[in-house]
């Protein structure tokens, strides 16, 4: 799908005429994909790597413009099962057009913060590295967040599934911490190479500040990973402390129960007993040496429980 935006009065628009200054394709059909490799002579292989999620970011550099493949948070679907996937971006700077190239479909320029008085598609195309920098601190905030909900129920739980959720966050953390990574190695071959892009001092200045943000997220999501990896050991040990005093409840069971059972066995075998037959005591001195021992037991047991 084509989307094509305007710069209008500094902010990024969408607009309908499709000679706008920036297009972005959102998972290009095979028509699209000849206009981008036919028209704007876009390399092919370098059109399959803006749609292959595995590629590295990289820089390239072509007659007529610069093709720069971007890494960025895939957008979280509940099938995924807090699996959080990286997916890759394309960008192709023109002397007179910005061309964005997506697997899936995506509003770019969907924050004011971002887009907002911008003098040249050059700025528009590092205001694009900026924001995938801030959505990555988005799905850090949201795996951090949910991670200490896992922990909370993972306390009192005795199966698998949250530890299976805590262990898919754990994956998805080494992914994103791989992927900022490579976004920062991204980011110094475009100030080394800020003479190709002829980008201003103000310019430079903004991909510096894109550059600081970009390792402080690296950090960050180093610290997320080192703590969900170190408490995953952990949360094992709770959940298999929570079945050991489950067995030892259910272990008091059997032998509370044990206890009744083998004396009313004892008291109605079929042969003579030294008691009265006639006298109702027999009934409740019966009841009182089958029941008093497990009230004495659980007694015990709640003294010896309590905190």
């Amino acid at each position: 799908m084509k989307k094509v935006y305007t710069l209008d009065g500094g902010k990024v628009a969408e607009s309908q005429d499709q000679a706008g200054p920036i297009l972005v394709f959102c998972a290009p059909d095979d028509a699209e994909k000849r206009y981008l490799t036919a028209e704007l002579k876009v390399d092919e292989h370098t059109l399959a790597s803006a749609l292959d999620p595995d590629e590295l970011p990289r820089v390239e550099f072509e007659p007529d413009h610069a093709a720069v493949i971007l890494n960025r948070p895939k957008k979280y679907r509940a099938e995924d099962g807090l699996l959080f996937r990286v997916a890759s971006t394309g960008a192709f700077l023109f002397a007179d057009k910005l061309v964005l190239v997506l697997d899936e479909e995506v509003e770019m320029f969907d924050r004011p913060k971002f887009f907002s008085r911008i003098r040249s598609l050059r700025e528009a195309f590092l205001r694009v590295v900026y924001r995938s920098t801030f959505h990555f601190r988005d799905h850090l905030a949201v795996i951090n967040a949910v991670s200490d909900e896992l922990e909370q129920k993972v306390n009192t739980s005795l199966q698998n599934d949250y530890l299976i959720q805590l262990f898919n966050l754990e994956k998805s953390l080494v992914y994103l911490v791989s992927a900022i990574r490579y976004n920062g190695s991204l980011i110094e071959r475009l100030r080394h190479n800020a003479a190709k892009f002829a980008f201003t001092p103000e310019e430079l200045e903004l991909l510096d500040d894109i550059a600081i943000d970009n390792n402080e997220c690296v950090k960050q999501a180093e610290i997320h990973s080192n703590v969900v990896a170190g408490l995953m050991d952990a949360r094992v040990s709770i959940v298999n402390n929570n079945l050991n005093h489950l067995i030892k409840r259910l272990n008091f069971v059997m032998i509370a129960l044990m206890w009744p059972t083998l004396a009313s066995a004892l008291f109605s075998m079929n042969v003579r007993l030294p008691v009265d037959h006639e006298a109702h005591w027999p009934f409740w001195a019966i009841m009182g040496i089958a029941f008093g021992p497990v009230a004495i037991a659980y007694l015990l047991y709640l003294r010896r429980t309590k905190p």
